[in-house]
């Protein structure tokens, strides 16, 4: 590639010293056109059969879209009968306004007016090409014959547009005229072929245009288009008398960022595609500009809250794929394996739970993902790379288990050994298993075989004294009886513990919770213990008695300790922090 990048004709900006998209913020929905129907099909491998397209339809019309270009019914009888189907079938809702692609000649544009007769809402789109290289290339011809073409279009246009309001006096017909390639147009052409366009559609503020500028090929920084937009709509005679409408295309992957920018820049009006599919790299991508305002706190006035059921009917009726990492639909968008952001992650949701706010204030999480119909369950995903939040979300979301921080690193440690040994993400279901082999279903040396609570109460200080006694054994051996006194149950425990050998285990703290609620709830205690080593443990007990849950921790994180033998019960009292 030595010096190939010479060939290319870079972009020429446009002087506006005084541009004012700059400080400009997007606070109101536009207005919203859909081509998946043309634009977007007619990019695909295998066009979409009558079937499809009357789902894909449908579906467009769920997401709240109320103009929907259909097809080019003058370049093919699918096209035109899928057109007729619509209107003949009664599809087309009476608030919803279909729009039509044709080119500006003659023979296609009357063909196009036979296709739209008996519709209610009508945008007849018309076009043709402006661009200093297509003039150059294609047509080699001047401005003035471009214009040339594009006056003669509209003068037929509304020759036929009043011919069919007298047949039928309740279609409503609207224009739309588009300077194809506009983004590589010299901008007082394009003002100029517009300007004389609206003279001949006899355009008024109250009948206004729809004036399409789209970049067909994107060629340059989006901040480039915002210019040309902002610079049109300043030098446009009779500017309110106009919709200025956008139709990004994605060449140089910023079709979104173009699309903003040129709302800033004065915009009114989107087309684009659902998940941006078209032609080479494709349309602009209404779900993410829409959701991108969503995220902003404006209303785009379109409805993604089951974005997985639009992205099936999108995926099975085109034949395409939303890729695992387009914005706010792709399977792991709401995803993070990095431990640093599955800890942000995690206390994100714990504070949102905590502090009850209405705002959104998830760390890594642009959007909740319940807004899209997503689920919690694979916001966190474990492989080697994760860290200690990542497993502490899942198993609080996922299971209802809710580790103190303290614990998160010795389990975290365990998962991070799993995923390293297996050679790939964990799935959530084995992420708890290993918390259960690690925790619950440990058949360690010792056993509390048996145990008994008795009460005491003093009256002369109205003190409660709780007897413990109880039988603990070790492997095979006899089984010792222990007992002890405290002012409750796990306290009377430990003071029991404390008068065997096993008293060199420190108490450092505990955490409890319930797992279940109603009459089969469950009580889970968390217990942590420095070993005799000066190690920090942690064992659990479930039970249905929290003071039962507690000792069973205490039990399981000496268990996980693994002590070949007793220790020597020479050693001073520890437990008695319980």
């Amino acid at each position: 590639m030595k010096k190939g990048y010479e060939k290319y004709f870079g972009f020429k900006p446009i002087d506006i010293p005084d541009r004012t998209w700059p400080s400009k913020q997007i606070t109101k929905a536009p207005i919203w056109c859909s081509v998946d129907m043309r634009d977007g099909n007619q990019a695909l491998v295998d066009p979409m059969n009558l079937e499809e397209k009357l789902e894909f339809f449908k579906t467009i019309l769920g997401v709240g879209i109320k103009e929907i270009e259909v097809g080019f019914p003058s370049a093919s009888e699918t096209e035109y009968e899928i057109l007729r189907t619509l209107i003949d079938g009664g599809y087309i809702p009476d608030d919803v306004t279909i729009q039509v692609l044709v080119q500006a000649r003659p023979h296609l544009i009357k063909k196009t007016f036979e296709a739209i007769h008996g519709a209610k809402n009508v945008i007849v789109h018309f076009y043709n090409s402006t661009s200093t290289l297509q003039r150059k290339v294609v047509f080699k011809t001047d401005m003035d014959g471009v214009i040339d073409i594009a006056v003669k279009g509209a003068q037929l246009i509304y020759e036929l547009t009043e011919e069919e309001k007298k047949k039928n006096p309740e279609t409503n017909i609207r224009f739309e005229y588009s300077p194809e390639s506009f983004s590589g147009t010299e901008m007082d052409n394009a003002v100029e072929i517009c300007r004389r366009v609206m003279e001949e559609l006899h355009i008024t503020k109250e009948n206004p245009i729809i004036l399409n500028l789209p970049s067909t090929v994107e060629g340059s920084t989006p901040n480039g288009y915002a210019d040309q937009i902002e610079y049109f709509c300043r030098h446009l005679p009779n500017r309110e008398s106009a919709i200025i409408s956008l139709h990004p295309h994605n060449d140089r992957g910023t079709g979104v960022a173009a699309a903003e920018l040129g709302l800033l820049a004065g915009a009114d009006r989107i087309e684009g595609t659902l998940f941006g599919n078209g032609e080479r790299t494709g349309n602009v991508d209404i779900v993410t500009l829409a959701l991108n305002m969503w995220t902003q706190g404006v209303d785009p006035q379109l409805d993604f809250h089951d974005i997985k059921k639009i992205k099936e009917v999108y995926e099975r009726c085109t034949k395409m794929s939303v890729p695992p990492r387009h914005p706010y639909a792709g399977e792991l968008v709401f995803t993070a394996f990095s431990g640093s952001h599955q800890d942000a992650i995690n206390k994100g949701k714990m504070y949102m739970e905590e502090s009850h706010s209405d705002m959104w204030e998830v760390p890594y999480l642009p959007i909740d993902p319940a807004d899209v119909g997503r689920e919690y369950e694979p916001i966190i995903r474990i492989n080697s790379q994760s860290g200690k939040g990542g497993t502490a979300f899942i198993l609080a979301n996922n299971y209802g288990i809710k580790m103190p921080k303290a614990m998160h690193p010795e389990f975290g440690a365990v998962v991070q050994n799993a995923c390293e040994e297996k050679g790939k993400e964990l799935t959530a279901d084995e992420v708890f298993d290993l918390f259960q082999k690690e925790y619950r279903n440990v058949n360690g040396p010792y056993r509390l075989v048996n145990y008994k609570i008795s009460e005491e109460k003093n009256e002369d200080d109205a003190l409660t004294t709780v007897h413990f006694t109880g039988t603990l054994k070790y492997k095979d051996e006899a089984p010792v009886q222990i007992d002890g006194f405290g002012n409750g149950p796990v306290g009377a425990f430990c003071d029991a513990m404390n008068k065997t050998p096993l008293r060199e285990y420190e108490f450092i703290d505990y955490d409890e919770h319930a797992i279940a609620v109603g009459s089969d709830s469950k009580a889970i205690s968390y217990i942590q213990l420095k070993t005799p080593q000066g190690k920090t443990i942690f064992g659990i007990g479930v039970s249905h008695n929290i003071g039962y849950a507690c000792m069973k921790g205490v039990i399981c994180a000496i268990n996980r300790d693994q002590p070949d033998t007793m220790r020597d019960d020479t050693m001073p009292g520890i437990f008695d922090v319980c």
